[in-house]
């Protein structure tokens, strides 16, 4: 049997800003199953950092459902998200993010947790 790992059920996310509300995603509906490989391709502004951002637990959906491994996240805490984040998922970011008088090594090995 197929596993979901990962279900977006009509994900929402609206920016509002005075007066003005600009919805990001419209609706999303998508599964991702155990192990595969998935590519997000689209224009500039289309709404995959948005998308990406939402499923890393990096920002919140306004509305709909983020369903991990069959549990729903409507109801998640800080904590759970911190949980999520810390043992579920990894980022690769396109700006790096890295501190400048670090060594490579340390970027690139098992952290301390990691090697238990």
């Amino acid at each position: 049997m197929e596993r979901r790992m990962l279900q977006l059920k009509n994900i929402v996310k609206d920016y509002v800003s005075g007066d003005t509300t600009v919805q990001a995603l419209k609706g999303i509906d998508i599964t991702f199953r155990d192990s595969e490989f998935v590519s997000i391709l689209g224009q500039s502004g289309c709404g995959k950092t948005t998308l990406l951002n939402i499923i890393g637990g990096l920002d919140q959906y306004t509305s709909g459902d983020l369903i991990i491994n069959g549990r729903s996240t409507t109801k998640y805490k800080d904590s759970d998200w911190d949980t999520y984040r810390n043992h579920t998922i990894g980022f690769v970011f396109q700006s790096y993010n890295l501190i400048p008088h670090q060594s490579c090594l340390l970027y690139t090995s098992p952290s301390p947790r990691d090697t238990r």
